[in-house]
């Protein structure tokens, strides 16, 4: 199974894409973190952050996306961003009729720390125990697209086939 994973967002997006092979294994055939200029405008960042999203479903062809739902900050106005981000790659991921999967923040520490009260910090540490990473990763975004993959990959692999 193939998919893509994104931990949402309009300044920095984490993007991975996880395959499980026959044997129940992942690989993590790409992660990025991409990255906005804050001197834009938020709809010309949203657009470029879905046609990044958009260029990743063409070239992978997932079975599966896998977003983190939205965390409530005491930022409101970062947390509508965000939810906006979010249903625009929800809507994109369902034109391209890719399976949508979303995991709290507590499910995707759960499935990767063994703790649903871990810290970022122990995320990013287990990330490159679970799966190997070829290159250095610079962003926290990245390294949670990677968990969020790593999530969906373990959550879908328990459940029957007919789902």
């Amino acid at each position: 199974m193939l998919i893509i994973a994104v931990d949402p967002g309009y300044d920095r997006c984490g993007f991975a894409v996880v395959q499980r092979d026959a044997h129940n294994n992942d690989h993590l055939l790409y992660s990025d973190c991409f990255t906005t200029s804050a001197s834009l405008p938020f709809e010309e960042r949203l657009v470029r952050v879905v046609d990044t999203f958009r260029k990743l479903l063409t070239t992978y062809k997932p079975e599966a996306c896998a977003l983190e739902k939205v965390y409530f900050s005491s930022n409101q106005k970062t947390a509508m961003r965000v939810a906006e981000v979010r249903g625009a790659l929800i809507l994109t991921a369902h034109e391209a009729r890719v399976v949508i999967h979303e995991f709290g923040p507590n499910e995707i520490k759960v499935a990767v720390a063994g703790d649903g009260r871990g810290t970022k910090r122990q995320v990013a540490a287990m990330v490159p125990r679970l799966i190997h990473i070829e290159k250095k990763v610079r962003f926290d975004d990245e390294y949670d697209a990677i968990a969020i993959g790593l999530t969906a990959s373990a959550t879908l692999r328990s459940l029957p086939e007919s789902e």
